[in-house]
């Protein structure tokens, strides 16, 4: 756990696609101390939640709201049953609702027909084919969020599609800090941009990463790399401008 004035940044060690990691929900901390969660992690981390939460001198009963970057299973593995122990609501990005509520299939899953192929390899991933069997993220949205919104703590909703088509990122006025979802990544500290393999609209992500460095950003918290706090700014005008080359 690691915090910069009201936002905490969990690290919840996870293993994707095979390789040991740590992804970085976050918390906002509001009026009255009131939580609104950032992401949720992989299915089964309610509990790291819960001690990140601690270790910051907070509980899980003070989370009243989720609000999701975009759909991918790392991202809300955890929704259900967060939502489930706290009753919080959530809050996602207009066009990403239905994937959310399971109304849509998630983006990134093969097809159904694919799926059944796959499913009937009797040398698949077990990771695999847990994750093709297993029942979709269901919950209700309470808030469909849009493009400049100003949440509580005057939080500013970024739109930044591309890796979903209703990926948001947001902007946290004190210290001016970007939590940008997996619309940048980094690694010890350098920032990079979307992973290339894991994004659909690869031109539409680089369209959003040449608007994010558009804000004046000091310190930038990645879903996959942590925080990125060496001249930030700088890192993210030149990463956009060597997306025009």
């Amino acid at each position: 756990m690691k915090r910069l004035g009201d936002v905490i940044i969990l690290e919840l060690p996870a293993t994707l696609m095979g390789t040991p990691s740590v992804i970085h929900p976050v918390a906002l901390v509001g009026p009255d101390h009131i939580l609104t969660l950032v992401d949720t992690g992989l299915p089964g981390m309610l509990d790291a939640i819960i001690g990140e939460l601690h270790a910051a001198d907070f509980t899980l009963g003070q989370v009243r709201r989720v609000i999701v970057t975009h759909h991918d299973l790392d991202h809300i593995g955890s929704l259900e049953a967060v939502v489930h122990a706290t009753g919080a609501e959530v809050w996602a990005l207009e066009p990403e609702v239905p994937y959310v509520t399971g109304e849509r299939r998630a983006q990134k899953l093969p097809s159904p027909e694919q799926a059944q192929a796959m499913l009937a390899d009797p040398d698949l991933n077990p990771v695999m084919r847990a994750m093709l069997t297993r029942e979709p993220v269901r919950v209700p949205v309470s808030r469909a969020l849009r493009d400049g919104d100003l949440l509580p703590g005057q939080v500013r909703v970024i739109a930044t599609p591309g890796h979903t088509p209703g990926h948001l990122s947001l902007l946290v006025p004190g210290g001016n800090i970007l939590i940008s979802g997996d619309a940048l990544t980094s690694q010890d500290g350098a920032l990079h941009g979307p992973l290339s393999r894991a994004t659909p609209d690869l031109p539409g992500a680089h369209d959003s990463v040449r608007r994010l460095a558009q804000e004046d950003v000091q310190t930038i918290v990645t879903y996959h790399g942590g925080v990125v706090s060496d001249d930030a700014g700088g890192q993210l005008r030149a990463l956009a401008a060597s997306l025009d080359s």
